[in-house]
């Protein structure tokens, strides 16, 4: 009896004591998710957007440089440095990376087949080839799809509303642009249909943009589409004026346009949208597989209109178009 008293003390001690000795073990630190962020644009450019997707995280619970990092990498309007900062995040060992914008999204794609991709202000990710279907991404990338040449014949319409007497739309465009031709082959169509001549009209750089608003403003009759692309969204506010100041009724699709002098914009809201990415991030770190999450497409457009550009102009804006405009610039 003694013996199997000794005996269980024994075993409690022992068990006392691997207790304590566990107790005492330094724990394994939590790993802290590292996202890289990959940017066509510069730190200035656009900040809100980057806002947008900082907040999307937090509203899910993770703050920057708490519970996750956030790599940046900006190639500051040179398309050509893309594919080196995408390799430097896979070198850095990113759990995540999210890309802004569709050259931003195919420097990635090109650089990892690994790391998951969170595609954030994308034109379309189906027809750029950074996916396989909306539905079924496949792969390593998923997130947010504009479905920018979508949107393109409603621009076309909307001009029509608002500019009734217009014959002919110039279409502004970047030349060395990845996502212009769907843009420009989506306004052919639906411009034919409302019997309206688009004449293309290429640039390369902001230095070229007042030649361009002068040749729209000469042609007379007509009015601008300004198709999405980085260059014109780097530069909105000095086309806004120049649109303005040149008496040319324009169309953009980002509302910073409408609200540096520009007519009318309809499109995404990109804060939105960016935000919205944020949860692809949250749903792959908690071992969702990109390829069996759906690419989301925006669900709230605005329209904004300039009533100051209008009254300028010499434009009655329709009721039924005032009626419809999430936002009127007076």
């Amino acid at each position: 009896m003694t013996a199997i008293r000794a005996g269980l003390a024994a075993t409690i001690t022992l068990g006392l004591l691997a207790a304590s000795l566990t107790a005492g073990e330094p724990q394994e630190p939590r790993k802290i998710p590292r996202i890289g962020f990959l940017s066509i644009f510069s730190p200035a450019d656009i900040p809100l957007w980057r806002e947008g997707f900082r907040q999307g995280l937090q509203d899910l619970g993770y703050t920057e440089g708490h519970n996750i990092v956030i790599e940046y990498r900006f190639a500051e309007a040179h398309p050509e440095r893309l594919l080196g900062l995408a390799a430097e995040l896979v070198r850095l060992k990113m759990d995540i990376i999210a890309a802004e914008t569709t050259p931003a999204g195919l420097a990635a794609q090109q650089a990892t087949t690994k790391i998951p991709i969170v595609l954030t202000i994308v034109a379309d990710p189906l027809k750029s080839g950074l996916v396989f279907s909306l539905a079924r991404p496949g792969g390593n990338i998923t997130g947010l799809s504009l479905q920018l040449p979508d949107l393109t014949p409603k621009r076309i319409q909307l001009l029509r509303e608002v500019v009734p007497q217009v014959s002919r739309v110039t279409i502004l465009w970047n030349s060395a642009s990845l996502i212009a031709t769907p843009q420009f082959e989506a306004a052919e169509i639906a411009a034919r249909a409302l019997g309206i001549q688009l004449e293309p009209l290429g640039v390369q750089g902001p230095e070229d943009f007042p030649r361009a608003i002068q040749a729209a403003s000469r042609r007379g009759q007509g009015a601008v589409l300004v198709l999405d692309d980085f260059l014109f969204t780097r530069h909105m506010r000095q086309l806004g004026e120049l649109t303005a100041k040149s008496r040319v009724p324009a169309m953009y699709g980002t509302t910073g346009f409408a609200e540096a002098g520009g007519l009318v914009s309809y499109g995404p809201n990109y804060a939105d949208v960016s935000r919205r990415a944020a949860t692809y991030v949250d749903k792959i770190l908690k071992g969702a597989k990109p390829a069996d999450l759906p690419i989301e497409q925006p669900t709230k457009l605005e329209l904004v209109i300039n009533m100051r550009t209008a009254k300028a102009l010499g434009l009655t804006i329709p009721p039924s178009v005032l009626l419809r405009a999430d936002q009127v610039i007076e």
